[in-house]
């Protein structure tokens, strides 16, 4: 099965429309490559590691709860085991309400020079430059897993 492969955005000049155009264009690539796979399938480990095509949106999503929205995680190896109840749709869609309230407060960050606002964490935080180009190197990263997982899973592959 081959999904359709997708270009990388055009985005306009804008440092911040680039850097938020690539982080989306990731966002959207990875649930869709999540999206629909089998269950048990993609919650099973495909890798020595431990790795789960579902275990890797669920990861991202605390990744961005905790990069933009200034929620604590205890355990990030933790992340990476969905709780057992939850389906892939479960997990998509809370990654995808994740992603909206991240842009939402993303919105309200017209200077991306400036730190962060993370309400709720002690210390100092990045600039919003930081975390966005950290969030677009892990969801890449995190995409390429992912491309793989899913392709032993049932051979999909593609953006």
């Amino acid at each position: 099965m081959t999904r359709k492969d997708t270009p990388p955005p055009r985005t306009a000049n804008d440092e911040a429309d680039v850097l938020r155009g690539f982080l989306d264009y990731l966002r959207v690539s990875i649930a869709s490559k999540v999206e629909g796979a089998a269950e048990p399938q993609a919650r099973a480990s495909m890798v020595p590691s431990g790795t789960s095509l579902l275990g890797v949106l669920n990861h991202l999503a605390a990744v961005e709860s905790a990069t933009f929205l200034g929620e604590k995680v205890g355990d990030w190896q933790a992340t990476f085991r969905p709780d057992p109840q939850d389906s892939v749709a479960d997990v998509v869609a809370r990654y995808r309400a994740t992603v909206d309230r991240a842009n939402k407060a993303l919105d309200a960050c017209t200077d991306l020079g400036a730190p962060l606002p993370r309400p709720g964490r002690p210390g100092s935080s990045p600039s919003v430059r930081w975390a966005l180009t950290h969030m677009i190197e892990e969801t890449g990263r995190h995409a390429g897993h992912a491309d793989i997982l899913r392709e032993l899973i049932d051979g999909a592959t593609g953006r």
